[in-house]
């Protein structure tokens, strides 16, 4: 197969366009100080345009990086919206909330470009996410038009030394995924050589030795062989479903970014640079194959020109956004459905819930009522998935998931490689693609690694300006167990994902909650994070009868478990149990508000009690600076002041990691006899 001369026409042409609004922004938008961040792709184009031309499958997805303008031009970005980003004007893809080279484009005219992330390295695992959905999707859901997708990740040669390139590289090769991993290696990640990223310099040969994975290195500044090479690739990941890694050598013409003058290169490096200039080399090549000529280059370049002197006219002359806009899209509002990602962009769920639930049955562990609950939403819901270290045959190192591979197969139940980032990543990929991805972490502080993917996630609905979404829910159980605690598996944490962008928090207290607040979790249309506190996995104080399969609680809705009259108690997870013994141990009339929800938080509910009582104690087991119970106390301090008889208390762990030894962390995690201390002082204030 060879490109055809229209092809090659719209080729040249996106090419040419690229070249023209780097240098406007360059020469006279930025010194203007009309854009503030400007990155250049100029010497990248022609590598980056053939890739775009080949992903023509209505399925294929891509993800980019901030140099791959060129590649969402060809896709079908407007020359208007390409200057009205990095401009931060109101028609751009994100409405100017991120930067104008932190892509995202719903498809049009070739590749869904999924959102871009401003950290490097990022866009690997995303893209092999969506390079597995592609097989779930044919395989078990029998969904044939995604037969032949593929998914492309473009990234510069600084991002093959971060550590979500080396995990969805094992993901592709573990799993035989249709992917590119697209390396536009310029030899420099702003001024460190490539020689400092990998061996040698070249990752092409450093992989050679890897095996299912095919890999190809190419001048990608020279038409003919960067189109065999991308031909090759794009070829072998659709019709051998293999993954690819395609390195194409090119030119930065440019610096890492406009404020980059590039002193760390020498003269003559400059000048063998200006030599592999693709755009000369493009039409000439297109002259000698007779698709343009000398003339006809001419004229399609000052059209170019024409149009996109117009399209910077049209970008300059937009309105502002509007300051009033700005909190819209954090999280799903109910109406604007996101056009890409999670199952609401599909066909939203109609099925019908209830808050009542059965008292009938026998009382089940926690740990039991999310394994129950799992399984009922992988045979009610054909687009959940669960997977995570441990979850297939082993059933989860709490027991989650034992039985459920067995139940519903290794394509909806599975084991991943040790890398959290890996699992958080494919899991956007694959919600970004539709599915319901239900990832476990096996403990809170395990997912320190998958920060970066978690941050991004949260805010991908905002940044896009509700283009896309990607619902999930991971599940982690946190806090210390029955038998022990220690710094690595105790952690609980929740203050830190309350404060993370665009997450819900569930943190269910017994086993009730834990069905309803799970499936309430599936069915949101953001993405939720289930905190299962490792204490009440297996004892009794959670058990609670099932309470059925159309059971759920709604998300931000606080339970009142113990009515009172001479003060407030506001805990949740554990702490609940703890603040009843303490309740009993005090022989006052004491309420308690277990929130159940973290965010979004029912402040009516804590309100209105704390306006009843006139005391307030907060308990939690997260640490006391900055934890959760700050937020509530202010709140209550903002909005419940006149109704108070006592200042809001809090009674937290001090800032420690918990301790090993059962003494130790009984004297620094409230216990019932701690709590009932500090609940005697409110009350007698």
């Amino acid at each position: 197969m060879e490109l055809s001369a229209e092809q090659w026409r719209a080729i040249a042409r996106t090419v040419i366009a690229s070249r023209l609004i780097d240098e406007i922004e360059e020469r006279e938008l930025a010194p203007k100080g009309l854009v503030t961040y400007q990155f250049s792709a100029k010497g990248h184009e022609v590598f980056q345009v053939l890739l775009a031309e080949l992903l023509n499958h209505e399925h294929d997805a891509a993800t980019v990086y901030y140099r791959s303008r060129p590649f969402v031009l060809h896709a079908g970005m407007t020359y208007e919206e390409a200057f009205s980003g990095p401009l931060a004007r109101r028609g751009s893809r994100n409405g100017g909330r991120d930067i104008g080279v932190v892509h995202n484009l719903v498809r049009r005219r070739t590749v869904t470009v999924l959102p871009a992330s401003g950290d490097v390295g990022a866009q690997y695992t995303p893209a092999a996410g969506w390079a597995q959905a592609i097989g779930y999707y044919t395989r078990v859901l029998g969904d044939e038009s995604w037969d032949g997708a593929i998914a492309v990740a473009l990234g510069g040669d600084g991002s093959v030394a971060a550590n979500g390139f080396w995990s969805a590289l094992t993901m592709a090769t573990t799993l035989g995924l249709p992917m590119v991993f697209a390396i536009e290696d310029n030899g420099f990640g702003i001024s460190v050589r490539s020689s400092l990223q990998t061996p040698g310099g070249n990752i092409a040969n450093n992989l050679r030795s890897f095996r299912n994975l095919l890999v190809l290195d190419c001048d990608g500044a020279d038409p003919a062989e960067a189109a065999h090479a991308a031909l090759e690739a794009v070829q072998t990941a659709r019709s051998k479903r293999k993954p690819v890694l395609l390195r194409g050598r090119v030119p930065r013409l440019c610096g890492h970014s406009g404020a980059d003058n590039q002193a760390y290169k020498t003269p003559e490096e400059r000048a063998e640079e200006e030599r592999r200039d693709p755009l000369p080399r493009l039409r000439s090549f297109l002259q000698r194959k007779g698709i343009l000529s000398a003339q006809q280059w001419k004229e399609l370049a000052e059209d170019v020109q024409t149009q996109v002197r117009a399209a910077c006219e049209a970008a300059l002359a937009q309105a502002e956004p509007d300051p009033s806009t700005v909190t819209q899209f954090v999280f799903f509002d109910g109406q604007s459905i996101q056009h890409v990602g999670g199952q609401w962009s599909i066909a939203p769920p109609k099925h019908q819930w209830t808050t009542e639930p059965r008292t009938d049955g026998p009382r089940i562990n926690l740990i039991e009522a999310v394994r129950r609950t799992l399984a009922c939403e992988l045979e009610r819901n054909r687009r959940v998935l669960v997977f995570g270290e441990d979850v297939g045959v082993k059933g989860g190192v709490h027991g989650a998931t034992v039985d459920l591979q067995r139940q519903f197969g290794q394509e909806r139940v599975f084991d991943t490689s040790l890398s959290e980032e890996g699992i958080i990543g494919r899991a956007v990929g694959m919600a970004l693609a539709g599915l319901v991805p239900i990832p476990e972490i096996q403990f809170r502080k395990y997912l320190d690694p998958a920060m970066e993917q978690f941050n991004d996630c949260g805010t991908i609905r905002w940044r896009t300006n509700n283009a896309f979404a990607a619902p999930m829910v991971v599940r982690i159980p946190v806090g210390y167990s029955k038998r022990t605690g220690d710094p690595w598996h105790s952690v609980s944490g929740e203050a830190i994902f309350a404060h993370t962008i665009g997450w819900m928090v569930a943190f269910p207290s017994n086993a009730r909650d834990a069905a309803g607040l799970l499936r309430a979790a599936i069915y949101a249309n953001d993405p939720v994070v289930f905190l299962e506190h490792r204490n009440l996995l297996d004892t009794a104080p959670a058990r609670t009868p099932y309470p059925g399969d159309d059971f759920i609680v709604p998300l931000g809705t606080a339970a009142c478990v113990l009515e009172g009259t001479d003060a407030t108690i506001v805990t949740w997870g554990d702490m609940v149990h703890q603040s009843l013994e303490a309740v009993r141990l005090v022989g006052r009339s004491v309420e308690v508000i277990d929130l159940r929800t973290i965010r979004p938080w029912d402040r009516e509910r804590v309100l209105d009690s704390v306006r009843r009582t006139g005391r307030c104690l907060i308990v939690h087991e997260d640490t006391i600076t900055c934890g959760f119970g700050a937020e509530i106390s202010a709140t209550i301090t903002e909005e419940a002041f006149s109704f108070l008889d006592a200042p809001v208390l809090r009674l937290a762990p001090p800032d420690v990691p918990i301790p090993y030894n059962k003494g130790l962390m009984a004297a620094i995690v409230p216990t019932p006899e701690r709590i009932a201390r500090a609940l005697e002082r409110l009350l007698a204030f």
